[in-house]
């Protein structure tokens, strides 16, 4: 790549930190994506950014690939060099972006966390009385018994809740709805929360979880507040919200082994999603709950 072309790389860095107003650091990364391009094409005859084309790109991507570079790594090279050349095309400096029919290898999906049996039940076993700790009870125990997401619990409204049925009715991604079994120590936490609710909710607010100003509860929130009972148990890895919903899941696939059942329960619309927790087969679905959630309750005594 002879001296001109690589001046392009500087216009362009130019172009991100003066138009663009990117940081030093985003500006260097890009920086250092681009000439490893170029060193690519000096290896191999290509002189002029206008000569590479999508096979040349595919070549470079592949050679990142055998030298062990990640997946997400040659994703991020890859998108610089697309941002470069849509660069060039508006200076009219090239004709065609090549990188854009070219895609990464995908990187391995990452395993959710979760918190053993043990951990959560140490967890959810929250001291203290009054309206405030009654809320937050009721909130983990929910999060944890129900697999629902944040957004999920910080929608519900009064009502939601089916006591005799023993099952929450959710709203979740798309205004999908679905119904989702409740265990006993949960039932039994947001029944203890009803009676102190009062004491915290304004006039007319339908949301079943409130803030002391009485309005319905941010997800912000139920994550400090998740974060604050996660420390005073004494749990030493990073629990955030979802994290109950990783467990949930964890823990009854490790149970039932029924993937398709534990789908229906965390609302994935693709089984694939699910199946990022685990490998295992499918069976039927409506026992899972009441017999695998470490704090759930056979469906005999549901309503005892």
């Amino acid at each position: 790549m002879d001296t001109d072309e690589r001046h392009w790389i500087d216009r362009f860095i130019r172009h991100l930190e003066t138009e663009r107003r990117l940081s030093a650091l985003t500006c260097k990364h890009y920086r250092r994506d681009l000439v490893a391009l170029a060193s690519w094409c000096d290896s191999n005859g290509v002189n002029d950014w206008r000569a590479l084309d999508s096979e040349h790109i595919r070549s470079w991507a592949a050679s990142c690939f055998r030298r062990g570079l990640a997946g997400r790594s040659i994703q991020r090279q890859l998108s610089a060099a697309r941002t470069f050349f849509r660069y060039l095309l508006r200076e009219r400096h090239v004709q065609q972006n090549p990188v854009t029919a070219v895609s990464a290898p995908k990187g391995k999906k990452r395993l959710p966390g979760s918190l053993d049996a043990d951990s959560m039940a140490r967890l959810l076993s929250i001291p203290g009385t009054g309206p405030l700790v009654d809320r937050d009870r009721a909130m983990l125990e929910l999060l944890y018994s129900s697999g629902l997401r944040l957004a999920e619990l910080t929608d519900l409204n009064l009502g939601a809740i089916d006591f005799n049925d023993a099952t929450v009715h959710v709203t979740g991604k798309g205004n999908k709805d679905r119904i989702v079994p409740v265990g006993r120590h949960a039932r039994g936490a947001v029944k203890a929360w009803l009676k102190t609710r009062g004491e915290l909710a304004g006039v007319n607010e339908p949301a079943l979880f409130v803030s002391s100003r009485g309005g319905r509860l941010s997800k912000r929130s139920v994550q400090a507040r998740v974060t604050h009972w996660a420390k005073r148990q004494g749990i030493d890895t990073r629990v955030y919200p979802h994290l109950f919903r990783h467990s949930f899941a964890t823990h009854l696939l490790e149970s039932s082994h029924d993937l398709r059942g534990v789908q229906e329960l965390l609302g994935h619309a693709n089984i694939s999603t699910t199946q990022v927790y685990t490998h295992l087969d499918f069976q039927h679905l409506a026992q899972i709950y009441d017999q695998t959630h470490p704090r759930a309750k056979s469906r005999r005594g549901r309503n005892e």
